[in-house]
């Protein structure tokens, strides 16, 4: 895939991340938080499974020799579908999105920085840096009332 179409997708992606929460914020009030989160997850694990079955090329079989920590993925999705149904309602859309922008951007940059997970490293140089703050400023600017 090009670049263009990946950045493309990721943008589409920061769509579903905003527009998820309020998905499953009302379905919170019908069913409840935890609830929610559950019937979110197994949704999306219905759906993958699907994809999986038509179009999968990997194999289940290397989970065998992943590290504990390669398989938390779901974890850490599990709470931060849960923690944005609580916080959502409280704080609006906007407010839980910067916050979620700013933690992004700044763990993208250090995950990178440094090279985590066996990815290349691209190190923060001044103009990353500033990109950075820039966006931090505008979703500081963007919550303020």
């Amino acid at each position: 895939m090009n670049q263009m179409l990946l950045l493309v997708l990721m943008f589409c992606g920061g769509v579903v991340i905003a527009v998820q929460p309020s998905i499953n914020g009302r379905l919170a009030q019908k069913v409840g938080t935890l609830e929610s989160s559950c019937i979110s997850f197994a949704v999306g694990t219905l759906l993958l499974l699907a994809v999986v079955l038509v179009a999968g090329k990997g194999s289940f079989r290397g989970v065998v020799n992943s590290s504990w920590w390669e398989l938390t993925g779901g974890c850490l999705g599990a709470f931060f579908v849960t923690i944005t149904i609580v916080a959502i309602p409280r704080i609006g859309t906007t407010a839980a999105m910067a916050a979620v922008i700013g933690a992004q951007l700044t763990t993208g940059v250090l995950l990178d920085h440094f090279g985590l997970f066996g990815f290349r490293t691209i190190h923060l140089d001044g103009k990353r840096a500033f990109g950075v703050a820039l966006l931090m400023a505008g979703a500081s600017l963007i919550v303020r009332k």
